[in-house]
């Protein structure tokens, strides 16, 4: 493994999925449980590309969505490290869907999920730095360390007062 870090672009995974009977609701939408399982896999797989070793799923952040995708519309699920902390990785997430006979895509919605890697004994272990890029992958590198004391708080891990990052915010 590297010592110096990884840049987050060679993290990212593309996942497409085409949307069948058996992953849809009585209204013909995918179901949010089926993305939000495509979801974690595509980002499980984004998180062990960055850190070489298997990880396990620590949180997920909200999941809201702008537009629900249709049976037999195509789902693509683009996931990408945006920071790497001790053990844990921040992985980012655009969903889109498409619309293979109208001919268009339309963003259907983003999130974050967190995830530990592993060693042998299945114990954390230390993981390499993201390295951001692009503005947009700097932007969210900066964002990470904030996002992750929000998590940290509302998980019972931190106190709101020693979130420094989210008191610079505030005053």
């Amino acid at each position: 493994m590297q010592k110096t870090g990884k840049k987050c672009s060679e993290s990212l995974i593309v996942m497409t999925e085409l949307v069948l009977p058996n992953d849809t609701n009585t209204f013909g939408n995918l179901m949010g449980g089926r993305l939000m399982y495509w979801m974690d896999i595509a980002a499980a797989l984004s998180a062990m590309k960055h850190c070489e070793a298997p990880v396990v799923t620590a949180s997920v952040d909200n999941i809201s969505f702008k537009n629900s995708i249709k049976l037999g519309n195509v789902v693509h699920i683009e996931a990408k490290v945006t920071r790497a902390f001790n053990s844990s990785m921040e992985v980012y997430m655009k969903v889109w869907g498409e619309d293979s006979l109208q001919q268009y895509k339309y963003e259907s919605n983003e999130a974050y999920f967190t995830f530990v890697a592993l060693d042998p004994n299945s114990k954390p272990r230390a993981v390499v730095p993201a390295l951001p890029e692009t503005e947009e992958e700097k932007r969210l590198y900066d964002g990470a360390l904030r996002r992750r004391q929000v998590r940290l708080i509302l998980g019972g891990k931190m106190k709101p007062q020693d979130a420094e990052e989210l008191k610079a915010l505030f005053v």
